[in-house]
């Protein structure tokens, strides 16, 4: 098992960078796809970003394609989401999740057992 913590979210400006955290405990997190999705109040959770357990592929929704980038560093357990030109419709609650890899692209949250607590991403315009 892993258990996952974000950090890094925050309020921004329309246009501005942040960079997600999400640290894992647990000796699996190296075989591990890792995902992040994101939830917006009166909207479902939402596909954002993946990537394979040795970060050899990555995988976008197309809403952020070209503005995120997905990493990991499976030394120091942690996966990261660099988010530029930043929108007030990215505005969400982000959250890291994880799986072990059975297949490639992982997209639908209910295919993700283990989820983090989520940090709050606020952009203003």
């Amino acid at each position: 098992q892993v258990q996952l913590v974000e950090s890094g979210g925050g309020l921004v400006q329309a246009g501005g960078s942040l960079r997600l955290s999400c640290a894992a405990s647990g000796r699996t997190f190296s075989t591990y796809v890792m995902g992040w999705f994101r939830q917006a109040p009166g909207k479902e959770r939402e596909f954002v970003a993946a990537i394979t357990w040795d970060g050899s592929s990555t995988y976008y929704a197309g809403s952020v394609k070209g503005r995120f980038i997905i990493s990991r560093d499976n030394a120091e357990n942690t996966v990261y989401l660099q988010m530029n030109s930043l929108e007030p419709k990215d505005t969400a609650v982000y959250h890291c999740a994880g799986r072990p890899q059975t297949k490639w692209p992982i997209v639908g949250a209910n295919e993700y057992p283990y989820w983090g607590q989520g940090t709050q991403v606020t952009v203003s315009s």
